[in-house]
């Protein structure tokens, strides 16, 4: 399997398949005004979606799904007899932040760098230059895995 990021919504999917209509959902939502694509980001969940079909598909019997990080939306239909016929486990939660703070942070702020966090950053930009560094970063451009803005 070849990772791939559906882009959006800061949801992640790794495999081979791709649904075009997520990609042109978020083209459209794009365009949409602020508090319009809101609206559609917390009903349509295409994104979401196509990355939790795929994670039922690919699961082994018994197995187990986490989701972890922002999940919302209303219009989130699941195929409940696949869940139950494959025993699968959902487990599911927002990314306690705020707890590991404080054990975090002098690890990340470490010069001698021991969780290994400089490597992700692929590009650095002044601030001034977000809409191009977002650009890069959706278009996966020049092997851009994070971009850094500095004010």
């Amino acid at each position: 399997m070849s990772p791939r990021v559906i882009n959006g919504s800061g949801i992640a999917s790794f495999g081979d398949r791709f649904d075009p209509a997520t990609g042109l959902a978020q083209t459209i939502t794009g365009l949409l005004p602020d508090s319009v694509a809101q609206e559609a980001l917390n009903k349509g969940g295409v994104d979401r979606l196509s990355a939790l079909y795929q994670a039922i598909d690919t699961v082994r019997r018994g197995g187990t799904i986490s989701i972890i990080g922002l999940y919302g939306g209303m219009a989130d239909p699941l195929p409940m007899l696949t869940l139950f016929d494959k025993q699968i486990q959902l487990r599911m939660g927002q990314a306690n932040v705020k707890h590991w703070t404080d054990d975090i942070m002098p690890l990340l702020v470490d010069s001698s760098d021991p969780l290994g966090v400089e490597d992700l950053k692929t590009h650095e930009m002044p601030l001034e230059d977000a809409p191009l560094g977002y650009e890069i970063f959706q278009k996966k451009q020049d092997g851009a895995i994070k971009v850094v803005l500095k004010p």
